[in-house]
Parts: C-alpha cells; structure tokens; sequence
C-alpha cells in the first residue's frame, strides 16, 4: 500500500513541477494536488529534494528497463543499441520537455540529481556494451579492424547521443546526424570480408 501511495505521489509531482517548475513547487502544492496533507507527505519524503531525487531515480530505472527490451528485440546490434538510446533518452525527457519549466527541471536535474544521472549513464554503456560484446563473440562485429573495444564504441555513441542534443533543436536533423553515425561505425567494426551493404 505504502508503495502504491509513494508511486501516486511521485506521478503528481512530476505534474505540478511541470506546471510550476522546481523552484515555485512548494510541498505543500504537491500534497494539494496529491490529495492528502502536507504532514501525510512528509512521512513518505522528508523535503521536496527527497521527492523529486526519488522521481529522478524511478525515471532511470524506467528507462533502463525500456533500454533492456529494445536490446532483446531482434535485428543488428547497432540497431538494437539505436532503439535502446532512443528509449532511454526519449523516455527521460517526454514529460519533463514538454512543459514550460523543462529547461528549468533539466538544471535542477543536473544539480539535485546529478549522481542518479551518472550512474544510470554508467548502468547504460554497460548495457550497450554488452551487447556488442555479444554480437562479437557472435561473429556479427569486430573490433579489431577499428582497434576499439565494446565499452569504446558504447561510450562513444552515448557521447555522440548527447551531443547531438546540443547540436540542433530539429528532431529531424538530429535523426539524419545519428543515421550518418551510425554507419561510420557500422563500417568500422563489421568483420573483415563483409560489405556494409550486405549487413
């Protein structure tokens, strides 16, 4: 029951930091919204830190899971890795981006949450990783030819993702960007013998 509750309170919270963003939120507007009082609230989260740290992590572990069913989809790695990142950073800023107060929780994100991003980070490279990992051993890829390593390509494309945030609000333009990356190494790491065209 307690766990239903907490879920309920986190799901309003999101909505009223949406609405008013992290610094005009009061505990006091989320325990309002979430129907029960301010004293009720904080016997489950004892500052609004507290609640929205606890938000933060549900998002990434949300996310990770997203990221392990697309990686257990079939078709190539890259592939399979192109829709994990999707999920995952798609996942992480629908709710938030949409309001007019994204900008402001993405700051308060880095600031307040800034160790849950790091190790949900971490926990994806390993994730990514690990796939093409697997799809060496599998014969799919190869590391040889591009002398890179798993964790190299992982940490790369999750660096290229972000960046590519960066780069260009067009949704569009930054699908094009990614595809374009993505046969670069699609080409470096395919085995020796092996047309890009055939894969």
């Amino acid at each position: 029951m307690a766990d239903n509750r907490n879920e309920h309170i986190l799901d309003t919270a999101l909505t009223v930091f949406s609405r008013y963003g992290y610094a005009k939120t009061t505990m006091q507007d989320i325990a309002r919204a979430a129907g029960m009082s301010r004293a009720a609230l904080y016997l489950h989260f004892s500052t609004k830190e507290d609640l929205f740290r606890a938000g933060a992590r549900r998002a990434h572990s949300r996310a990770l899971g997203e990221v392990d069913a697309a990686l257990a989809e079939q078709g190539d790695v890259l592939s399979r890795i192109d829709a994990a990142t999707d999920v995952y950073f798609g996942g992480l800023m629908a709710q938030i981006s949409s309001g007019v107060h994204g900008g402001e929780l993405l700051d308060a994100g880095l600031t307040i949450t800034g160790d849950i991003v790091s190790e949900a980070h971490t926990a994806l490279a390993a994730r990514l990783a690990s796939a093409l990992d697997a799809a060496a051993a599998a014969g799919e890829v190869q590391f040889s030819n591009a002398d890179t390593t798993a964790e190299d390509i992982a940490r790369l494309l999750l660096a290229v993702t972000d960046g590519l945030k960066e780069t260009s609000r067009d949704p569009a333009l930054r699908r094009e960007h990614k595809d374009l990356f993505l046969r670069l190494v699609r080409a470096a790491i395919a085995p020796s013998g092996t047309s890009v065209h055939d894969r």
